[in-house]
């Protein structure tokens, strides 16, 4: 009966053990959750005329021809 006894504790320890860290688990992954808002808008994507690389429009070196994805590029495309 003594043993009965103990392994009921210890499995009723097991079981408050195992619901605490499963709670706390999902509590950081609510935390680690990006929060919900208005989505990023998406960057204007442009190809560089000289070689063809697509990248944002705010890095882009602007050109008489279009966007570069350098200043050397745009040197030597428009002259």
């Amino acid at each position: 009966m003594k043993y009965l006894l103990v392994l009921a504790v210890v499995v009723i320890a097991f079981h408050i053990w195992r619901n605490n860290r499963l709670a706390d688990r999902a509590e950081a992954q609510r935390k680690a959750a990006p929060p919900r808002g208005k989505p990023a808008v998406p960057a204007i994507m442009v190809a560089c005329p000289q070689c063809g690389t697509h990248l944002p429009q705010t890095e882009a070196v602007p050109g008489r021809q279009g966007h570069y994805c350098s200043d050397e590029h745009r040197r030597l495309r428009e002259g």
